[in-house]
């Protein structure tokens, strides 16, 4: 399937979207800095996804949406923030997807497989294209 890229500085937040994508079957990097998230995305080969939250220690979710967006990697980014405006300007900056905290795990698996084009191993192939969102961006 391939590995999706996560960046938070919550450890048990973090340990906890690691067994949920790794029980359906994708691969995970977890990173809590915007410095480590940014050589990921710089190296190769480059992740399929990255859930990427807004505050970090050492800066602005943004900036890896950025630099994701450049790689051509799409993110969803996850915030503690979930007002209107929080959400429009990631929208408007790129994220493919956007969740405010507290989510369930079905909706962070949900939108991981409308994002990344892939369910979990029998379910649509990771080739296959994403279905295609019912509004710019996806809203959880």
């Amino acid at each position: 399937m391939g590995t999706i890229l996560v960046v938070d500085d919550e450890p048990d937040l973090a340990a906890t979207y690691e067994r949920l994508l790794r029980r359906v079957g994708w691969g995970v990097v977890t990173v809590g800095t915007r410095a480590a998230a940014l050589l990921i995305l710089a190296a190769r080969p480059r992740p399929a996804l990255a859930i990427v939250d807004r505050q970090l220690p050492d800066g602005d979710g943004l900036d890896i949406l950025r630099a994701a967006n450049a790689s051509q990697t799409p993110v969803i980014m996850v915030t503690g923030f979930g007002s209107a405006a929080t959400r429009r300007l990631a929208l408007d900056e790129g994220a493919a997807g956007f969740l405010a905290k507290p989510f369930s795990s079905s909706q962070l698996l949900d939108l991981v497989r409308v994002v990344a084009g892939a369910g979990p191993p029998g379910g649509p192939a990771a080739s296959s294209p994403p279905p295609p969102p019912p509004h710019p961006g996806i809203h959880c």
